[in-house]
């Protein structure tokens, strides 16, 4: 009796914390980069790089300011990122009026569901942008409210080459007597490129019926804006307890990863899945843990788990892989998967349109054709070789 008595206060417990997670006060300011906002433009003697961002009260009732905004240009020259002399100027749009900042962020309100655009503009040299092919903005800011006051840090990549072509490349590469994968080599890509029409792009003119494309999780989880500075989030006592019973190689081992996941679900299912799946694992069974959290406790990428700069950024997994392989599919007319694949020869099929290619996947996809190091090539076609 005493024994069930302590297992239903523990559950009591982490129920009420959860509840305090879900209650407390927090800042509900979102930055949005606006897809395909960005440009360059080549002046006479510089560069200019554009982008729209848009800052959303996600709030009903509670008003938030932001009392200082700064950005932190860096540039990215044969895959390290460098500083390099740049003039900044930050214009914001309220619905009302255009306001150039001129250096100085004067404190800015933003009602309950309402929300302010920020035009940013970065000049360079045009001798320097010779050697530059990304942009690495690094936005300072912070939130003040009814939560207090909360430092931000968001970062988004500006692509050089707004029509994504220049860099790409094909790369064949035989599976087996029926069939061989087209690794398709891309820029860099990030939030402000919209997936679908990102993916149509680099597709374009290549493709042929009979074809499968396959997209990996992380790069279309980029482009969806799905990753995060670690020092965004907030730890706690469960977050730095519950990452121990982990393997040191998984991204649930260090309390960043932890506390992403507890977010989404919640300290109660964490524990109560863990405890279940320590049961099966006893016996035999392994990954019940991952099964009864959910997809995303699978998906989550650590810091140092995808290419440059992004190893820095915790991902999580995609967002709605089921409508993107539909969209993808009707676009291009052919079948379309997102997965996950690892150099260990580990396949998981997020979603795909077709059940019937899933054998093809996973014959094709164990030999990780795309890598998981700085090949860039997260669009692969998997294709019949006697349809050529």
């Amino acid at each position: 009796m005493i024994f069930i008595n302590l297992i239903l206060f523990f559950l009591i417990t982490l129920v009420l914390f959860d509840l305090f997670l879900l209650i407390k006060p927090k800042s509900k300011l979102k930055i949005i980069p606006r897809n395909n906002s960005y440009k360059l433009n080549k002046l006479k003697n510089i560069s200019e790089y554009k982008c729209e961002l848009e800052i959303f009260n996600q709030s009903n009732v509670k008003e938030t300011m932001i009392p200082n905004l700064l950005l932190k240009p860096k540039f990215l020259v044969e895959n390290k990122l460098v500083k390099l002399k740049c003039d900044k100027s930050i214009y914001i749009d309220n619905g009302i009026s255009i306001k150039n900042i001129n250096n100085y962020w004067s404190t800015i309100i933003i009602k309950a569901k309402a929300s302010i655009k920020v035009y940013v503009s970065i000049k360079i040299e045009n001798n320097l942008d010779k050697k530059v092919k990304y942009l690495w903005l690094k936005v300072l800011w912070e939130n003040y409210g009814h939560f207090g006051l909360k430092e931000r840090v968001n970062y988004f990549l500006i692509n050089k080459d707004a029509d994504h072509l220049k860099e790409r490349t094909l790369n064949k590469i035989s599976i087996d007597k029926n069939y061989e994968a087209i690794a398709i080599k891309t820029n860099l890509l990030g939030a402000f490129d919209d997936p679908i029409k990102t993916i149509h792009k680099y597709c374009k003119n290549i493709i042929k019926k009979g074809d499968i494309l396959v997209i990996g999780e992380t790069p279309l989880a980029i482009m969806q804006g799905r990753y995060l500075n670690p020092k965004d989030l907030e730890y706690n006592l469960y977050t730095k307890f519950l990452c121990y019973f982990f393997h040191p190689t998984s991204s649930l081992a260090t309390a960043c990863g932890m506390q992403l996941l507890i977010n989404k679900i919640g300290v109660t299912r964490i524990t109560i899945s863990l405890f279940i799946g320590l049961i099966f694992k006893i016996i035999g069974i392994k990954g019940i843990f991952y099964r009864l959290a959910g997809t995303q406790s699978s998906l989550i990428d650590d810091i140092s788990g995808t290419t440059i700069p992004y190893d820095k950024s915790i991902v999580l997994g995609p967002k709605n892989p089921e409508s993107i392989c539909r969209e993808i599919s009707f676009l291009l007319k052919i079948d379309s998967a997102v997965v996950d694949v690892n150099d260990l020869g580990g396949v998981k099929i997020l979603s795909c349109t077709n059940k019937s290619i899933k054998k093809v996947l996973y014959n094709a996809l164990r030999i990780n054709p795309s890598g998981n190091d700085d090949q860039k090539t997260p669009i692969l076609l998997i294709r019949r070789i006697n349809n050529l």
